[in-house]
């Protein structure tokens, strides 16, 4: 079992940047690969980023190439969402997910996922 805390989320304006972290329980984080998604309100969740367990391997979303940057910490369990250049289309809930194999890009076919964190960019 695997839990996921996310944290990190807030206002910000247009043009700003936030963190998101991910902390995750259990002794197995190192072999989950993980992946960040976010649902706007009125929409289905949407991936945003994925990694790899061993953090070589990264993908994103078109809409945030270039802007954002997935990255983990095996040793503190913890996978990152580095947020820049905020627009106000990235205003969402964020979710962090971990899944044993790789991340899909459905947000409730992977093992696991957590509460989210707000993140609301004001223009």
């Amino acid at each position: 079992q695997v839990q996921l805390v996310e944290s990190g989320g807030g206002l910000v304006q247009a043009g700003g940047s936030l963190r998101l972290s991910c902390a995750a329980s259990g002794r197995t984080f190192s072999s989950y690969a993980m992946g960040w998604f976010r649902q706007a309100p009125g929409k289905e969740p949407e991936f945003v980023a994925a990694i790899t367990w061993s953090g070589g391997n990264t993908n994103y979303a078109d809409s945030v190439k270039g802007r954002f940057t997935i990255s983990r910490d095996n040793a503190k369990n913890t996978v990152y969402l580095q947020m820049n250049s905020l627009k106000p289309e990235d205003t969402a809930v964020y979710y962090c997910a971990a899944d044993r194999s790789t991340i899909t890009t459905m947000l409730d076919l992977n093992d696991y996922w957590g509460q989210g964190t707000q993140v609301t960019v004001s223009s």
